[in-house]
């Protein structure tokens, strides 16, 4: 069992309050909100509730530190992402209790994605040394060409719960390589990741003013205010599609730069001609990573007939295996739901689908005991009625269909608004080609499952987001191109 008086000890660590100019402040009106553990149900403590005047202060602090903030050496840029990186490693047992406590999942997930976001300082304290320009000569000889890359200014992030670490230095990275400054807004739900991450920036030697921290239950009312001021020149998120729009449509009045990581609804096909013990284990990752409750988790299973019963028996056995419990907890593997609204979801989508004719082969009904807990879920012969062939399911459902052919199968898999990522099983080299081209995603995880990595552009198509994050084109997002045109 896991030691409480640790866990109460890692909790209490943490600052609690608003980050804005590099002090630590309480909320304007002294409000507060709790962080629920959602394995128990049990307040974890509160945090600061800040005011919309809290986020204007954010935004002020953050606008004041700009331009000695741009004017940094791209070097000692690095050199402090680096520290953080460092940091992030040292601390990483203590970073994934605190993140499993307030987040639910296992402690190896949370030391997993502890790894994952760490590389996105080191990745990005090597590429702040290397924004370039360009120089060259015009057409008719008679002038000079010189293009530069220049800090876009004053950002606002707003991170999800699901990855609470990981969405923050996959934003805070390249902002920091880049020279911006920052307001960041974590997810209600999961704040104290975000609060800890800070505190390592600060120690890390983080100037005061480059990155504020606003906790608030009150995202609308708090953040509404600054994408309309003129100071803020680029929005970050990452969150559902129906939030994005929403910030888009009000970005638009600034002209913000916005980069946008949306829902996603990832088709899981496996062919004919597939190692199927291959596609279990990746099935495995594509969809029980973090609980299921990932933009990327496979959400559809298009199985050719042939090898479908073989795949789902397999599939049926490694999940239905799985032990629940509390994810600080020794030998547990599925954690609990974020919170009471989502594991109703989980479990509305899977009745409308067995109401309409679906078998469930293993999982299905709400366990009894506190905690938001869901049980793995296999789902067979699926209509194509069911809900969650359209929604995002963010929980441990995998519902499984079966095509006969190439064609039917992507043209299942395209059926959808997202096209986030998408996941390909085949050991014939043409036709992975031939598919991988033709799904509409912005990623496709041929025979893996697992696309994350923070030296790869992260990013989908269609209303799954605008925008890259990661890789050699993950700064870009911060910063503006300036061409200046010279005469000789």
């Amino acid at each position: 069992m896991a030691d409480a008086a640790r866990e109460r000890r890692i909790v209490e660590d943490v600052p609690k309050k608003l980050l804005i100019g590099g002090r630590e402040r309480d909320a304007t009106d002294t409000r507060t909100f709790p962080v629920e553990d959602p394995s128990t149900g049990e307040i974890l403590c509160e945090v600061a509730d800040a005011s919309p005047e809290d986020g204007m202060a954010a935004l002020d602090a953050a606008a004041r530190a700009q331009a000695d903030w741009a004017a940094t050496a791209p070097r000692e840029r690095g050199e402090i992402l680096r520290r953080a990186f460092e940091m992030i490693i040292e601390q990483s047992d203590e970073i994934a209790m605190l993140m499993t406590l307030e987040m639910g999942k296992p402690l190896a997930e949370s030391k997993a994605e502890i790894t994952y976001a760490a590389e996105f300082f080191r990745w990005f304290s090597e590429e702040a040394v290397r924004i370039t320009g360009e120089w060259r000569t015009n057409a008719n000889g008679n002038g000079r060409v010189l293009v530069m890359r220049q800090p876009i200014g004053p950002c606002l992030l707003i991170t999800p719960w699901n990855f609470p670490l990981a969405m923050g230095t996959r934003k805070i990275g390249p902002a920091i390589a880049a020279g911006c400054t920052m307001v960041i807004k974590p997810a209600a739900l999961t704040p104290l990741t975000i609060l800890k991450l800070a505190d390592i920036l600060t120690k890390a030697g983080l100037p005061e003013g480059v990155l504020n921290v606003v906790t608030t239950k009150s995202t609308g009312r708090v953040m509404g205010p600054l994408i309309a001021d003129g100071r803020i020149r680029k929005l970050s998120f990452t969150g559902s599609t129906e939030v994005g729009r929403t910030l888009i449509e009000q970005s638009a009045q600034q002209v913000l730069k916005t980069s946008m990581e949306l829902g996603g609804n990832a088709p899981f096909i496996v062919c004919a001609d597939a190692d199927v013990d291959a596609a279990v284990e990746g099935a495995m990752l594509a969809k029980m990573r973090n609980i299921g409750e990932a933009c990327t988790a496979a959400n559809r299973f298009y199985v050719h007939a042939d090898v479908a019963e073989e795949f789902t028996k397999k599939l049926v056995d490694r999940m239905g295996s799985m032990t629940i419990g509390r994810g600080v907890d020794e030998g547990v593997e599925v954690g609990p739901l974020v919170e009471a609204d989502q594991r109703d979801k989980v479990a509305e989508l899977v009745d409308d689908a067995v109401q309409k004719g679906a078998k469930v082969r293993t999982g299905g009904q709400v366990p009894s005991g506190a905690g938001y807990f869901y049980p793995p879920t296999v789902l067979a012969d699926v209509p194509t009625s069911a809900r969650l062939v359209k929604e995002e399911i963010f929980g441990p459902v995998a519902p499984v269909f079966t095509f006969t052919e190439d064609e039917q199968a992507v043209r299942a898999a395209n059926d959808t608004e997202f096209g986030l990522v998408s996941y390909l099983y085949t050991k014939d080299l043409q036709r992975a080609i031939r598919l991988s081209e033709r799904l509409e995603a912005g990623m496709v995880g041929l025979n893996q499952g697992m696309v994350s990595n923070a030296g790869a552009p992260f990013g989908g198509v269609k209303q799954s987001g605008l925008g890259r994050e990661g890789g050699d084109v993950g700064i870009d997002e911060y910063l503006e191109i300036k061409y200046v045109a010279l005469t000789v």
